[in-house]
């Protein structure tokens, strides 16, 4: 079979026989939108939100379909969701995960939430990261027990806002027993935090995850609305009021990533804060800063004579009598070409004119 090349207008063309296949061109970005649009994807040592990408099997269940459209409805602010169902993602198999990193890639999430169901593995989820859009680390769950969000009936003003920031709690000693938990904590945190914050207003929390260790490899997950009550301190007192979805997670499979990747995904970046040059602090004055003049050169610099009277004085100043000095220049270069004797003499030729033309000398009295 021959090889086939990408033309530009999207048509494929055959290349000759015996020749090499070329690769396809990579396309670099031409404006500076583009250009700060590909910086915001790339990997950064310092992370920002992590989005969320929600997929649909190529067979699913009522309960793997209830539990996708709650957890984007938790995730409205930081989640893309695909309708349409995907037959060739398999994340545990080699060459499935191909559609799934280029989804990542396309949609700039980190984080995805595959859901599937089938006659091995019934209302299964898989929960996965990506790292610079290529698979990470997975964990498969199976849903048991679900419960969602319009099965809970409770006060309306207490429903938890979109895009809050949330406390999660861990209970049980398999978080920190069992490597199964401990991998699935990790993936929970990272799934359910949101943006991350250094500070946080009491008055803005609204909601809990609770998360539950049964056993080695069952956990239960609910999320609970918080109130807030009057507790006479300057600490309110907390209630917790269910409000859903609550649904068991049963640890079927986990892949862990290998520890050379690992390593680079968690590369910490130096927390020396970046030093401004010529500022420094000063005790009585505050900021100084130092500003860095060039050599003026001022040897080199050219003199402009300027007329007062009847002599030039030199004047260092470039603008000034500017206008004047370009009239006179002007002036200068319209008037007649003065007379050879004019030129050789100009003192005695200009007063024998004056004599010439003056009545009141000597000469033309006597």
């Amino acid at each position: 079979m021959l090889p086939v090349k990408t033309a530009r207008k999207g048509k494929a063309t055959r290349e000759p026989e015996g020749s090499q296949p070329t690769l396809l061109q990579v396309r670099t970005p031409k404006s500076g939108k583009a250009r700060r649009e590909l910086e915001k994807r790339a990997p950064k040592i310092v992370e920002t939100g992590k989005k969320t990408l929600i997929l649909h099997g190529r067979k699913t269940s009522s309960v793997i379909n209830s539990a996708l459209s709650d957890l984007y409805h938790l995730k409205k602010d930081s989640a893309v969701k695909f309708s349409r169902r995907n037959e060739d993602i398999s994340p545990f198999e080699s060459g499935g995960d191909t559609s799934l990193e280029f989804f990542s890639h396309k949609t700039d999430c980190s984080i995805f939430v595959f859901g599937s169901h089938s006659k091995k593995r019934p209302d299964n989820l898989v929960i996965g990261r990506t790292y610079d859009h290529h698979i990470y680390d997975l964990v498969e769950v199976g849903v048991e027990n679900y419960k969602p969000l319009e099965s809970f009936t409770y006060d309306k003003k207490l429903a938890p806002r979109v895009g809050t920031k949330p406390f999660i709690c861990f209970i049980g000693e398999g978080f920190e027993s069992a490597g199964e938990l401990q991998h699935l904590k990790e993936v929970l945190l990272d799934l359910l935090r949101g943006e991350v914050v250094e500070k946080l207003n009491l008055a803005g929390l609204d909601r809990v995850y609770v998360c539950t260790a049964i056993s080695s490899k069952k956990v239960v997950l609910t999320q609970c609305a918080l109130r807030l009550k009057k507790s006479g301190t300057v600490v309110p007192r907390m209630e917790l009021v269910e409000v859903g979805p609550s649904m068991d997670l049963v640890v079927r499979r986990h892949r862990l990533p290998n520890e050379s990747l690992r390593k680079e995904a968690m590369r910490e970046g130096k927390n020396q804060p970046k030093k401004d040059k010529n500022i420094k602090q000063d005790l009585l004055r505050g900021k100084v800063g130092k500003i860095n003049i060039p050599d003026q050169k001022i040897g080199d610099t050219v003199y402009y004579h300027t007329k007062v009277g009847d002599t030039f004085v030199p004047s260092k100043t470039k603008g000034v009598k500017r206008e004047r000095r370009e009239a006179r220049m002007k002036h200068e270069g319209n008037e007649r070409t003065p007379k050879v004797q004019d030129m050789l003499e100009p003192k005695k030729a200009k007063k024998l004119k004056r004599e010439r033309h003056d009545p009141t000398t000597t000469k033309y009295a006597e």
